[in-house]
């Protein structure tokens, strides 16, 4: 090999072969301080695209956990309400019965009467009160709850209806429409009427007990959905960590591998370096 003094081959390799390791050396101090194995798109392009449309993936499924969660809530919400329209019912069918006596005297109808008109009252305003997050409970139109992974294919709309309530309408019936309470609401409670009403108050019970298995079945839907976003969301955050995630085992291996190299290469440069004063020794 013959002496140049214009060239220095040998430091040109060891200046080059510094400079990857170098790169490479500060790429594995980012995983390593980051925590992520992809910190730009340099580093893996198509692993960056998986890692973030499963992170968004994962998004969508949480906040549809909590969508589910929340319809649940109205859901309980309509159930407990329904629980004490069916004890209030049930009153009124005790006064029902007791006004259907005819050895009542008329004071004591009249206090029947003024019990019923108040338990009918107050299913009204147990039907126009309750309310979830300021909107109102009971309504014949449905509550929609959107649940999806945060692609087309993977949403779904849950429409679930409370049915309307008030002194005129309670329950629901196998159609899904409120029972029509209107006959029961009757101005005067007596003891003719009053064996009407107790058929309708019989009807309308069956009608809350129909209507708080619908809800039923609908919370147990809700909960089922919420579990399986909440199950999915867990796999793809499992998912997504695999791809971004830095795996440390071998990221302080490389580590070490180039700090090695690192001090070997700048060792390599300075002995590179030295070769050409071996041309002045041939002057002397």
């Amino acid at each position: 090999m013959s002496l140049s003094v214009l060239n220095n081959i040998s430091a040109l390799y060891a200046q080059n072969n510094l400079a990857s390791t170098q790169k490479n050396l500060q790429n594995t101090l980012t995983q390593l301080s980051s925590g992520s194995r992809i910190n730009s798109g340099a580093d893996d392009a198509a692993g960056l695209a998986l890692a973030d449309g499963l992170h968004a993936n994962v998004a969508a499924l949480n906040q549809s956990a909590r969508n589910a969660s929340d319809g649940i809530g109205l859901l309980q919400t309509a159930d407990g309400a329904l629980s004490q329209v069916t004890n209030l019912l049930n009153r009124a069918v005790t006064l029902a019965t007791q006004g259907a006596n005819g050895t009542l005297n008329s004071s004591q109808v009249s206090a029947a009467n003024q019990e019923y008109q108040n338990i009918l009252s107050e299913i009204g305003n147990i039907g126009s009160s309750t309310n979830f997050n300021g909107n109102a409970v009971f309504s014949s139109t449905a509550t929609t709850i959107f649940v999806s992974d945060g692609t087309s294919s993977g949403a779904t709309v849950f429409s679930d209806t409370t049915g309307a309530l008030s002194t005129s309408h309670v329950g629901l019936n196998a159609a899904g429409t409120s029972v029509d309470f209107t006959a029961t609401a009757v101005a005067t409670l007596t003891a003719s009427t009053a064996q009407t009403v107790l058929t309708n108050l019989t009807t309308a019970i069956a009608g809350v007990a129909y209507q708080r298995g619908q809800i039923g079945a609908n919370i147990n839907q809700l909960s089922a959905a919420s579990s399986v976003a909440t199950s999915q969301s867990e796999n793809l955050t499992a998912a997504e960590s695999s791809v971004r995630s830095t795996d440390y085992a071998t990221a302080t291996s490389e580590l070490a591998k180039f700090q090695v190299l690192s001090q070997t290469g700048i060792s390599a440069l300075a002995q590179a370096n030295q070769t050409q004063q071996q041309v002045l020794k041939l002057l002397q």
